[in-house]
């Protein structure tokens, strides 16, 4: 009686056990899919970036950490580095209040609302080809759209990509016309968690829209602002195709971006331990942004402790 207690004992054990391994069956094409897309890519360049590495012979060196300090005095790209911070400054701050302005314009039921959604969000699914194209002839001298309103007001046409001060704005212009459409969805998606019953005893207290906007609704979509101001200034940090098509770096290097200045060091002087370190800062920078985010997001939980 007491073996046939303790077997009766034993089967959920090794029940329970052989649930546990099929768990993990389930998780192993994630973890594997993981490991090679991700963790071995990100190995593999550390690696790379701290060798001297030829990509036509494939033959390199040992360099340690020569190529970082290769780049630190390179001055090309010191200059990359700075037109991508100063990109990702002019299009963070104008993603987030654009893409919330519109959300706060467009957060109301009704056809022409929707439809304006559409027409804003629609620009997102374009690839970087067609958006190029139509700012092209936007920003086209003499005969684009830009040229043609400056004649209407009796102003001199200006060609703004082949200006040295104007060409990266001008990019950063066409990348917000582009992108703005996830933002606003985002703001759209937290602004209608938002119970209308605090908007309406707000109503009845005579509290002005601004007021409202600044106690209710700013503070209850914080973390979206958040959101959308880290994952756009990641993003920003990799421009790359809209540069290329636009501007090819100039005038005067004044808009080559990092993620440019890899693809001449891989693609056009094949130095791929070079690349490989240019690739590890822009990850470094990335890295600091995700860091940033996390650290916002645990002084938010803090101050609601």
């Amino acid at each position: 009686m007491m073996r046939d207690h303790l077997s009766s004992l034993a089967k959920p054990l090794r029940r329970s056990g052989a649930t546990n391994w099929s768990g993990l069956l389930f998780v192993a094409p994630f973890v594997l899919c993981y490991l090679a897309l991700l963790v071995w890519p990100l190995l593999s360049g550390i690696w790379l970036s701290l060798h001297a590495i030829d990509l036509l012979s494939n033959l390199g060196r040992m360099a340690g950490v020569l190529n970082f300090i290769d780049l630190l005095r390179d001055e090309m790209f010191i200059r990359s580095l700075r037109n991508t911070l100063l990109f990702a400054a002019l299009c963070t701050p104008a993603m987030v209040i654009t893409g919330l302005a519109l959300a706060l314009a467009l957060n109301r039921p009704g056809r022409t609302t929707a439809i304006l959604r559409g027409v804003f969000f629609g620009a997102g699914v374009l690839s970087v080809t067609i958006v190029t194209l139509i700012w092209r002839l936007v920003l086209m001298p003499d005969r684009g759209m830009l040229a043609n309103v400056l004649h209407g007001a009796g102003l001199a046409s200006v060609a703004p990509l082949q200006n040295e001060w104007l060409a990266l704005p001008a990019v950063a212009l066409a990348t917000v016309w582009w992108g703005i459409g996830m933002p606003m969805m985002l703001f759209l998606a937290s602004l209608q968690q938002i119970p209308h019953d605090v908007y309406e005893a707000a109503a009845l207290d005579n509290t002005s829209r601004w007021r409202s906007f600044r106690h209710i609704t700013l503070p209850a979509i914080r973390h979206s602002v958040i959101l959308v101001a880290v994952t756009q200034m990641i993003a920003q940090m990799q421009v790359f195709g809209q540069v290329q098509l636009l501007t090819q770096g100039g005038p005067n290097n004044s808009t080559r971006s990092l993620v440019m200045f890899i693809f001449e060091a891989m693609f056009e002087q094949w130095q791929l331990g070079y690349a490989a370190a240019g690739a590890q800062a822009l990850f470094l920078l990335m890295l600091a942004g995700m860091s940033l985010q996390g650290w916002l997001e645990r002084r938010e939980r803090k101050a609601l402790a």
